[in-house]
């Protein structure tokens, strides 16, 4: 019985919300936790609340309103990021401020959504990002990769990683997903999980989008207008 509940427990994506509006955040609590296979670890209100009881519920995914009173979304997401690297932020923003959103992909989320979205949408970013994905428009993706090749760089990030790792980033780039890259490799993707954290470690990033930004700015530029190779 108890490894059944520890069974239970792995296979169940928990998830913590921090949403100023009443309504909306009943809505998402409840969404949360009539869906099988998830649980709504704690409801936050504001910044200052979520970085108090966020981090003792260890949540896999925070759905983070990008604008709230006192300390906004962005640097909040900034702050648990630094707390917990591991944890999957996705923002809940009203319009799509693509400069806004940017920023909060800077500061360590993982994707964003709609909070006009209806509840497949949401449940589909919190499995995305579960599976290794970003949910986010590749418009705003291009803006995160143009800002990692417009930096000034010396010698490439990139030489820190082992070969396995760099077949890993590689196949990112192209934007496979960790179960693709795990079919691909004939590795699990839990194993490509853990690959790419210690990839995000080396690169001092914080999400894939961001690796494959410090990936094809390592690379010759003729390399970077087509997909990247392995061998």
């Amino acid at each position: 019985m108890a490894n059944q509940a520890s069974s239970d427990e792995h296979d169940t994506t928990k998830v913590a919300i921090v949403e100023d509006n009443p309504t909306y955040r009943q809505y998402l609590s409840d969404m949360i936790a009539n869906t099988p296979g998830h649980r709504c670890v704690c409801a936050c209100s504001s910044a200052e609340d979520a970085l108090e009881r966020i981090p003792a519920q260890r949540p896999d995914v925070v759905l983070m309103d990008i604008h709230l009173p006192g300390e906004s979304g962005i640097a909040c997401t900034a702050r648990l990021r630094a707390k917990m690297p591991a944890i999957q932020v996705i923002m809940l923003t009203v319009y799509k401020d693509l400069k806004t959103i940017f920023q909060a992909l800077k500061a360590g989320a993982c994707g964003y959504v709609l909070k006009r979205a209806d509840e497949k949408d949401i449940l589909d970013a919190i499995a995305e990002v579960r599976a290794g994905g970003a949910p986010m428009t590749s418009q705003v993706a291009r803006m995160v990769v143009r800002s990692f090749l417009e930096e000034p760089s010396g010698s490439s990030e990139t030489e820190e990683l082992s070969p396995r790792e760099m077949e890993i980033l590689a196949l990112v780039a192209q934007g496979r997903s960790n179960k693709e890259v795990g079919s691909q490799l004939r590795i699990s993707s839990g194993t490509v999980r853990i690959h790419l954290s210690h990839i995000y470690e080396k690169l001092h990033v914080r999400c894939r989008t961001e690796a494959a930004a410090k990936y094809l700015s390592g690379q010759p530029s003729g390399r970077r207008q087509g997909a990247p190779t392995t061998s």
